[in-house]
């Protein structure tokens, strides 16, 4: 199949959509929405091994608050998601776009001339704002081309390109930390911020009027309401927001976990990828199972699982025996379950939004990143020299996300006995 035969399964797969041609075959297509995405992941996971080195040049005496270098960032991610999504319902997917781009590239240039750890969280904060642009609008432009379980299928595809830069970002940090300093993981993120925006403004079409057709894009508030009062939406975008909060208290305090608790020194960045890696395999199984089972079977079933593994983790730290090789399987199989819940839910979230993509995508992003960013920081921050507090967190945000799907699809909508998607 030749590029042009690809671009035209783009369209093809809205079948309510007008004709759209577009330069990007399909791989390019994912390839691209996966850096986009992926580019908070890079922000976040190429700064881990640099942490101890940036306290330390910038006098930060408790180790607990280094892990604001993440919270901050994903406190101005939180908040960009909410801006993004309603203007490029106005004024276009492209333009706001590049401007978020443009804005991260400015965070990122605030931190290279950083002096201070509150200026360098200062620039975090815009490097957040900047960087919730291209998520956002990456989820919208996916709304805008597909629909139900194709839609799953591309975001499966998407985060399986997306997780190979947690695989790889920690160990790309530390060789850059070994040659350079804690300022080269920046000069890095400037370069490919500005590769990006280079790609993004090159290739990637408009697709915002061909998603709403003819219709004039919905007033602000009325836009709004559709996406939160939507007892769909609401429910799994605040659901993915607590198994969000899983993800960003391991992130935050990963580096302590392998090099305080277990003594892993440089192979800290090995055994982060290890972990991360079990996400890629996740989305791989995902994208073949969504289409024969369906989106709620594969996530309530894994989100009971990561429930499971989690309160294992707990019991078998409390008991003394959360060996390292105890904590990666347990923690892996975590991260893989999280793997089929996380695409699922927010294509769950979006499934209602067809013409209300751009706002709806940025509710569910702040949402959940606002919930994410809470509770990981809170269960990051009561870090005590244990997998613990870790596990205890996993526990309870994965039995509080339960028990919104449960609210929102009824016992009989569980595991999507009544639904077709």
């Amino acid at each position: 199949m030749n590029k042009f035969e690809q671009a035209e399964d783009i369209v093809t797969a809205r079948p309510d959509l007008p004709a759209l041609s577009i330069p990007l075959s399909f791989v390019e297509f994912v390839g691209l929405t996966a850096a986009l995405m992926a580019l908070t992941a890079l922000s976040i996971d190429i700064m881990l091994p640099a942490l101890p080195e940036i306290g330390s040049a910038l006098g930060v005496d408790n180790q607990n608050d280094r892990q604001l270098v993440v919270i901050l960032y994903m406190a101005g991610f939180a908040a960009g998601q909410l801006i993004y999504g309603p203007l490029s319902d106005r004024f276009g997917r492209r333009p706001v776009l590049l401007a978020g781009l443009g804005i991260f590239v400015a965070g990122t240039v605030a931190a290279l001339v950083s002096q201070s750890f509150y200026w360098l969280l200062a620039a975090r904060i815009v490097q957040g704002l900047g960087a919730a642009s291209p998520r956002v609008i990456a989820m919208a432009i996916v709304r805008d081309l597909y629909s139900g379980r194709q839609m799953a299928r591309v975001m499966s595809f998407t985060m399986m390109v997306f997780i190979i830069i947690p695989v790889f970002a920690p160990s790309i940090g530390q060789g850059l930390i070994h040659i350079g300093d804690w300022y080269w993981t920046f000069y890095a993120l400037l370069a490919i911020g500005l590769g990006l925006t280079v790609w993004a403004g090159w290739r990637l079409p408009e697709t915002a009027a061909s998603a709403r057709g003819s219709e004039e894009p919905l007033a602000l508030g009325q836009s709004f309401k559709m996406a939160i009062l939507d007892p769909q939406t609401a429910a799994y975008g605040i659901a993915i927001g607590f198994m969000f909060g899983c993800l960003v208290s391991y992130i935050a305090s990963a580096q302590q976990l392998f090099v305080d608790v277990f003594h892993m020194g440089t192979m800290f960045p090995l055994l982060f990828g290890a972990v991360a890696s079990t996400i890629a395999i996740a989305s791989f199984t995902n994208a073949r199972l969504v289409g024969r089972l369906g989106m709620r079977c594969v996530s309530h079933i894994a989100l009971v699982g990561f429930l499971i593994a989690s309160l294992c983790l707990a019991v078998a730290s409390e008991l003394g025996v959360a060996t390292l090789p105890v904590f990666v399987i347990l923690i892996a199989t975590t991260f893989f379950l999280f793997g089929l819940v996380a695409p699922n839910f927010n294509a769950l979230a979006m499934e209602n939004q067809g013409h209300n993509a751009g706002m709806a995508s940025s509710v569910v992003g702040s949402l959940s990143t606002s919930i994410g960013a809470v509770a990981g920081g809170l269960i990051g921050h009561a870090f005590d020299g244990s997998v613990l507090p870790l596990s205890l967190g996993f526990a309870g945000c994965s039995l509080i996300a339960f028990l919104i799907v449960l609210w929102a699809e009824g016992p009989a909508g569980l595991f999507g006995r009544n639904r077709p998607n």
